[in-house]
């Protein structure tokens, strides 16, 4: 994986059993652990009194058997992030906790919002005073207004979203209800479950599965979902004719056995794989995948192409994904200590290497010369998305064009600087072809550049 930072997950418990809130969040955190490694936290309503713990690290880092029985309660939300927004520091760690018109409120967010700099800065002309950088806050901040203008709190998210841009799923916790909202645009996933009589929901069906808890179906674009002792009630806040689901979630950032908005993540893989030996015939010995998400694409692209597949590296399953590196040095480093190459297996061998995306380009430059140092005779380097060309805005760390390595060389330059023998990439309509059974469109702009929204106040900064 060639440099993308995660986004965040979240993940929400009402009990109306005999569950215990708290170890429930635990899990579903750790099944959710993939979409951010920076920071995690967890927040429970204890008889009407929000408690909290969260913290910089890891799940299991953060949070033991002494912490969790601290937080005791019937219901809470939790959420494992990655700065996208503001830096690694504790106070940007979420769910933030605030008081507001009628008592205490949590709030965990997954997404970026677009016009989060101009509210802001409203809202500090007005004397309010932010306790972290974090776009998060912001909404809070938002939800906290517009709830003294409102008969209720999902009144005041409906009012809510019709101000925000940009990408958001949020959960937001009081004394009596649970509530969580997806943006008109559906770009961050998610989900509703339940576990007997209890509900939950969370950013993909993998951290369903964690808890034995049934899918019951996605929350709708620009839908707001209210769960209490009475049980789920729905509000369609905003309906558009097309959602627009980031189509990295099934690129990369999903784990595989998730289900993102009617389409199995795995099979998505599978199929850029089986696409990819449609559009690219080359001659070689061999197919293998970097590990992890790009195994299912050579796994497709061997069963198309006739080619064998062999494990041609080995990941170490103690170190996290490359991109959480704060520094280009530390992530170069991270490569040598995160994949090996199997000299037995490669040696000699024409590869074709399967990576799933190039952004940076240092961690595939890194591996194509690890193959050959083992003893790979070529390797050819096919990608199963296209070339990342344009920022991010909406939870992606994709900041800046140049920092975009196909954006900045062409594609035989990119080859060369990668000691690659060819480089070839998925067309757009090939990726667009992969996620059978969607119910979603998709989010392309990394590659087109067309965003789905507005992005006119992020991009006088790019």
């Amino acid at each position: 994986m060639g440099g993308l930072k995660e986004e965040c997950g979240i993940f929400g418990f009402f009990n109306n059993d005999d569950y215990n809130a708290a170890e429930m969040i635990y899990y579903g955190l750790f099944a959710l652990q993939h979409r951010g490694q920076d920071s995690c936290g967890i927040a429970i309503n204890d008889q009407g009194r929000i408690i909290y713990t969260k913290e910089t690290g890891l799940v299991n880092e953060v949070f033991d058997e002494i912490t969790l029985a601290h937080l005791q309660g019937k219901m809470g939300i939790g959420h494992v992030r990655y700065s996208t927004t503001g830096e690694n520091l504790r106070e940007n760690a979420q769910p933030l906790v605030l008081k507001y018109t009628n008592g205490h409120m949590a709030v965990a967010h997954n997404g970026n919002i677009v016009n989060d700099a101009s509210l802001r800065a409203d809202f500090q002309r007005m004397g309010f005073i932010f306790q972290s950088d974090t776009d998060s806050e912001v909404i809070a901040a938002l939800f906290s207004r517009e709830r003294m203008k409102s008969p209720s709190l999902e009144k005041a998210i409906e009012n809510s979203m019709r101000i925000l841009k940009g990408a958001y799923s949020i959960m937001t916790l009081t004394r009596k209800k649970l509530i969580a909202a997806r943006d008109p645009l559906g770009i961050r996933p998610l989900v509703i479950g339940k576990l007997n009589n209890s509900h939950v929901v969370c950013s993909e069906t993998a951290a369903l599965n964690a808890i034995g808890a049934e899918f019951i179906r996605d929350v709708r674009p620009g839908e707001i979902i209210v769960i209490t002792e009475d049980g789920l009630k729905s509000i369609q806040v905003v309906s558009k004719e097309k959602s627009a689901l980031c189509i990295f979630e099934h690129v990369y950032f999903a784990r595989l056995d998730s289900v993102i908005d009617g389409s199995d993540v795995y099979e998505s893989r599978l199929r850029a794989g089986q696409r990819l030996a449609e559009e690219y015939d080359i001659d070689a010995d061999a197919v293998i995948g970097v590990p992890d998400s790009g195994i299912p694409s050579a796994l497709g692209f061997a069963e198309r192409s006739g080619l064998p597949y062999i494990d041609g590296l080995i990941k170490n399953r103690y170190v996290g994904r490359t991109f959480i590196q704060p520094t280009q040095s530390m992530r170069e480093q991270s490569v040598n200590i995160k994949l090996s190459a199997i000299k037995c297996r490669v040696q000699g061998k024409r590869l074709i290497m399967i990576d799933d995306s190039i952004v940076r380009g240092t961690t595939s430059r890194k591996i194509v010369q690890m193959l050959k140092n083992a003893g790979a005779k070529e390797v050819h380097l096919l990608v199963s998305s296209p070339p990342v060309k344009f920022p991010c805005f909406f939870g992606i760390d994709i900041a800046l064009k140049e920092h975009l390595a196909a954006n900045n060389l062409t594609q035989e330059d990119m080859r060369k600087s990668m000691g690659a023998d060819s480089l070839g990439y998925l067309s757009v309509e090939g990726l667009l072809d992969t996620p059978r059974g969607a119910k979603s469109g998709f989010c392309k702009a990394c590659f087109d550049g067309r965003y789905p929204i507005d992005v006119s106040e992020r991009l006088d900064g790019v």
